[in-house]
């Protein structure tokens, strides 16, 4: 999901496949039941697929009831032979009397190389690993509770891992022909595609959820629909997301790089003084990054007046010590500025959420090779709760098989395409945009990332021409790149999720194009 890596060299190819016609949801059932496939595949290794009934009750007192489905859909080449098996779980609720079809949402991580479990058990879905706090603990406590924030209310939900992430694998054992942005894009399109036709949901309104690299992903599966399998999304969420690897990993010469992070430095700054951000209060610092900032960084680390002035106000708006600023001449690293944050208590912050800690292991060395205390402490306890999920509330185990909740061999072994420029997604995203003209778009950001820095995606959303105008709009909430697990901005992602399902389904049924304003 999270993992973010430097650019790589030539693209792999791989051909669009067909997916083998599956029954993801079976027959409605009290128990579990495995459900029916249209013919047995030769080189399956993942079980049948299982549906079960559920129903949970949220805080608020609301009861939703709902069909829930783990299983898989084989991938096929056009001899039909097996090439992967892509695991699934739906969330599926039964369309009221009289109502038209339930949206449908397909939700998938990034990394390269997580699976789905991070939006499904800690975002989105029905159930919710708690992991508020200030530190995450591996051992912690694995128990579900009822998701307040779940878009079950709104949205039926199927959340897909790609081969090698989750349960999904290549049937011949090589996988790596999947992992390059153009392939992957092209076999999670046609995933999607082939879901919709085998449960008789291409009429349903279609939206997209990716977070981090998934939202990366993002327009290049919309462009795949769109283009080659002639499918329209209505939406598409974008968490957290990755626009432009070259802003994302500029070099530490390359100016922009510091002033996207600057920001969300700032942030959590107002963070650990008791404050909560908003792009009210960090205007200034925003502000300043555009401007003043930038200036003085161009003039180079041997402008000694330049480095002054940026110890000065970088120190005051980070709440760092202006020496240490000086010291880097403006420009500072990640890793030097996660053992600072909390240097005095000999605890290191999370990149991902500079409001998580964990203890620095060797907080004496000049150096501290820490894991990061939120992405490294999540792994046991999401990776335990996705394997109590599936082998007891929803039946399906899978005893001969490794779940992998974050796979560094796909990260690795990622291809990012060829040529010298930086992978981006962006002009992709500007193209679907303007072939339909009734696509809505959220981006969402956590304050305090600095892996996906918020300001990052606000300057490059600004690059984007209005096309219609009110199609685009970016939220930026309290938290890091997993926001969601703060109550607050989980219930402000759920309602501002809710708005644009709702926009984007007036303008689906012919109410107009867009509205005015971004």
């Amino acid at each position: 999901m999270h993992r973010i890596i430097p650019v790589l060299m030539a693209l792999l190819a791989a051909p669009l496949l067909a997916l083998a016609q599956a029954n993801p949801h079976g027959s409605p059932a009290q128990e579990a039941r495995k459900g029916p496939e249209a013919r047995p595949v030769e080189g399956r290794k993942l079980p049948a697929n299982v549906t079960t009934d559920h129903t949970v009750t949220l805080p608020d007192g609301r009861s939703l009831a709902f069909k829930a489905t783990a299983g898989s859909l084989p991938l096929m080449d056009e001899a039909g032979k097996l090439q992967a098996e892509i695991a699934f779980i739906a969330y599926v609720q039964a369309p009221r009397e009289g109502e038209p079809a339930r949206p449908i949402t397909f939700a998938v991580n990034g990394g390269p190389g997580a699976a789905s479990a991070y939006l499904n058990i800690g975002a989105v879905g029905p159930w919710r690993l708690p992991l508020e706090g200030a530190s995450i603990s591996p051992s912690m406590p694995v128990d579900l509770v009822a998701n307040d924030g779940t878009w079950l209310d709104f949205t039926d939900l199927v959340f897909i891992d790609p081969v090698g992430t989750g349960y999904s694998r290549a049937a011949d054992g090589d996988a790596k022909r999947y992992w390059s942005v153009d392939s992957d894009a092209s076999v999670l399109a046609a995933a999607i595609a082939r879901y919709l036709r085998v449960n008789d949901r291409v009429a349903s309104a279609k939206f997209f959820l990716g977070e981090s690299y998934g939202g990366f992903r993002g327009p290049l599966i919309a462009a795949k629909l769109q283009e080659e399998i002639g499918i329209g999304l209505s939406g598409l969420v974008l968490v957290s997301p990755v626009f432009d690897f070259a802003w994302l990993q500029a070099p530490r010469t390359t100016p922009w790089g510091h002033v996207t992070k600057l920001p969300s430095l700032a942030a959590a700054a107002m963070e650990r003084a008791g404050r909560t951000p908003s792009r009210a209060a960090l205007a200034e610092a925003e502000s300043y990054a555009t401007g003043p900032y930038i200036a003085d960084l161009l003039k180079g680390p041997g402008d000694s007046q330049a480095v002054a002035r940026l110890g000065d106000r970088v120190g005051a708006l980070t709440g760092l010590d202006p020496a240490f600023v000086r010291r880097q001449a403006g420009r500072l690293s990640g890793a030097s500025v996660q053992r600072e944050i909390g240097r005095d208590e000999g605890r290191v912050a999370s990149a991902y959420d500079t409001g998580v800690t964990g203890w620095d292991p060797d907080p004496t060395a000049a150096v501290s090779g820490f894991e990061d205390p939120l992405l490294t402490g999540m792994q046991a306890p999401l990776t335990t709760a996705m394997l109590d999920l599936y082998a007891t509330r929803l039946g399906y185990r899978v005893p001969d098989l490794r779940y992998e909740l974050l796979n560094n061999a796909v990260n690795r072994g990622w291809t990012w395409g060829s040529g010298r420029s930086a992978p981006e997604s962006l002009s992709t995203l500007r193209g679907v945009m303007a072939l339909d003209g009734r696509l809505r778009v959220l981006v969402v950001h956590g304050f305090t990332d600095l892996v996906t820095p918020y300001f990052t995606s606000k300057l490059l959303i600004d690059q984007m021409p209005p096309l219609g105008g009110g199609r685009l709009g970016l939220s930026v909430y309290p938290g890091g790149h997993m926001f969601y697990s703060r109550p607050d901005s989980r219930a402000a992602f759920h309602r501002d999720a809710a708005d644009l399902y709702a926009a984007a389904i007036r303008a689906r049924s012919g109410t107009g194009e867009g509205e005015a304003g971004r």
